[in-house]
């Protein structure tokens, strides 16, 4: 064999081995750490589940009560959406203040996550579909008041409830904290997590989730946020707050600076309390999403 042939075939097998070895990385970045849910709610709540795309969706209803006990089923619904890797019981954290302003709750696990059934190509789309099917749910359950149903997303699980504004009408109102805007963000912050170089895998696991996940050039094309709240802007469809602390390590707040410059006039609230999962601790958080909520009945 010459030298110019050994070294192309060093070159091939080297190359097919970083491949492999991307694609194993992406197989492993696509597949969320699953958190038993550790607690449950501190009010009465009743054990839910319904299907979203085939796969088994278990959550929790906290009602609201009377004074004599009985159901409040004229109370506003709230869905809470929860982030990657995380579950209902870690979101608790808004479900109960919200709860306790008066109104019902829905949280659930999204496909693999928690207690739902695994899912084998988890990705934003998902989270979408996962709330989607939440909502509909919710629409069909006797027990629960649907004229008018907010959304609190969390990371993840925000960027679904956004790309969800364009494709259900049912959303009175929605709170995003801590939303990644871009695929790359969204896949730095899990390698982040993981310890893994975000260059060049941030740049090159995005379109291997995409293809794994048999999602369409043109479906992602549309997965756009920004897109979607401008449009959602000049309809004045659905009333949106976006939340973001400046002190988030994991999803960075030029994210929401980034929506910020093609969308100036979506109102909006930058806080500081440090950590990606601690907004609700800023003093300023509860006072403006109580207050947006309660603007948009």
């Amino acid at each position: 064999m010459s030298i110019i042939g050994w070294m192309a075939g060093s070159v091939g097998v080297l190359t097919g081995s970083m491949a492999a070895g991307v694609y194993g990385l992406t197989v492993k970045a696509q597949k969320p750490r699953v958190i038993a849910n550790e607690y449950e709610p501190s009010v009465p709540f009743e054990e839910v589940e319904w299907i979203s795309h085939g796969k088994k969706v278990k959550g929790w209803f906290l009602p609201q009560h009377q004074v004599g006990g009985e159901r409040n089923a004229d109370s506003p619904t709230i869905i809470i959406a929860h982030g990657w890797g995380s579950n209902r019981a870690h979101v608790l954290r808004y479900a109960l203040p919200l709860h306790a302003d008066g109104y019902a709750i829905l949280m659930y696990d999204a496909r693999s996550h928690g207690e739902s059934e695994y899912y084998r190509t988890p990705n934003g789309l998902q989270f979408r579909d996962d709330l989607l099917a939440a909502i509909e749910w919710i629409k069909s359950f006797p027990h629960a008041n649907t004229s008018w149903i907010g959304v609190l997303g969390h990371s993840l699980g925000a960027f679904g409830a956004v790309l969800a504004l364009e494709q259900n009408s049912s959303i009175s109102a929605l709170v995003t904290d801590s939303m990644p805007v871009k695929f790359a963000t969204m896949v730095g912050a899990e390698l982040k997590r993981r310890r893994l170089p975000e260059f060049p895998l941030a740049q090159l696991i995005p379109g291997l989730m995409v293809w794994r996940s048999g999602i369409t050039r043109k479906t992602m094309k549309r997965a756009n946020p920004v897109r979607i709240l401008k449009e959602n802007e000049k309809t004045a469809k659905t009333p949106v707050m976006l939340v973001h602390s400046n002190l988030d390590p994991f999803i960075p707040s030029t994210e929401l600076q980034y929506v910020l410059s093609h969308v100036p006039n979506i109102p909006h609230l930058f806080v500081d309390a440090e950590g990606h999962s601690a907004s609700d601790r800023d003093p300023e958080f509860w006072p403006a999403v109580t207050r947006f909520f309660a603007s948009t009945r």
